[in-house]
Parts: C-alpha cells; structure tokens; sequence
C-alpha cells in the first residue's frame, strides 16, 4: 500500500462532482431536464436512471414531459418520481408522463433545502470515508516500516487539510443552493 494524494484528490473531487449533479436535480419552481436526473426506476430488476427508461423533455416553464420508450414501465417510472422526494404528480397520459411543476410556496423551499442538505452530508460523508481510507493507509505503512513517525504525523495533517478544503466546497456548493432555493 503506498500513499497516493492524487487519488485521494481525485475521489473526493468525485464526492463533490456527485453532490452537485444531485443538486442540479433541485431546479426550483422551473421546469428543467435535470430535475429529474436523480429518479431511479425499478426497471428489469434493478433501479435505473430514469433517462435510460425515456426522454426527458421541457415542455415550457412548468411542464415537463417524460416519454416511456416500454409501456410496461409507464407505472414504475410514474411510482419512482412520485416517491422522489422532489414533490412532483406526474399525469399519466399513455406512454408520456406529464409533470406539472408546481410553484415554490415558502413550506416547499424549506423542504427542498433540507433535501439539500441531506445531499450535502452524504458527499460530506463520502470525503471523510475517502480520509478515512488515506489514514489508514498511512497507518500500515508506518506499522510496515515504510514511513517514519514524522512522516505519518506530517502525511495525515496534509489528508486532514486536503479534506477540511473538500468538506469547505461541499458547504459552499450547499450555501450558494439554499440561497437559490430561498430566492424568491
């Protein structure tokens, strides 16, 4: 085992790549694509992406328009967005789903930021389990001899840093989306 900041580096840039797709789904009170990029579907006995069961499309600032390429899956993909979390009816019309985006009342905000959040601690948790990883990397090279005391004191703080920056960015990329889930 040898310790590698470049891949710590590049997983937790992962972490945070991962949060803001995720974040992205949180369009607020328009319609978007994205919206609905985190929806899995229970299809062919596992859950897929809903874009790899339909076309995702906007009809216009309010509308968004799914359309099911197997009618077998029209009921899962509509069960899906509505257990989302996302607060969205769709209308089953056929094999297209129409999904009426409603307005952002004050309550819906508050909901939606706490989504957020709960996306921003999972990528939190994500970096930390990646420091976690890296620590105790460390730790078995120093117990193999590979690295002294002082390289492991110095190595760790350098992870620590490099994960405080990361768990930094995931409270910015949350901040900036609360602020845009609160403007009204």
């Amino acid at each position: 085992m040898s310790y590698d900041k470049k891949d710590l580096e590049r997983r937790m840039e992962g972490a945070i790549s991962s949060l803001q797709t995720e974040l992205q789904g949180l369009r607020t009170g328009r319609a978007s694509v994205n919206l609905l990029d985190s929806v899995q579907v229970a299809a062919y006995g596992s859950n897929m992406p809903l874009n790899q069961v339909g076309s995702v499309s906007v009809m216009d600032a309010r509308m968004i328009a799914v359309n099911i390429w197997d009618k077998g899956l029209v009921g899962a993909t509509d069960k899906a967005i509505r257990e989302s979390g996302l607060g969205l009816n769709p209308v089953v019309d056929g094999q297209t789903l129409r999904i009426p985006i409603p307005p952002l009342n004050e309550e819906r905000r508050v909901e939606l930021t706490k989504v957020a959040g709960k996306y921003a601690e999972s990528a939190r948790v994500a970096v930390r389990n990646v420091r976690r990883d890296g620590m105790d990397g460390l730790k078995k090279m120093e117990k193999d001899g590979e690295i002294s005391e002082d390289d492991l004191r110095s190595l760790s703080d350098e992870v620590q840093k490099l994960t405080d920056s990361y768990v930094g960015k995931v409270d910015e990329a949350l901040k900036n989306k609360e602020a845009e889930i609160m403007q009204v």
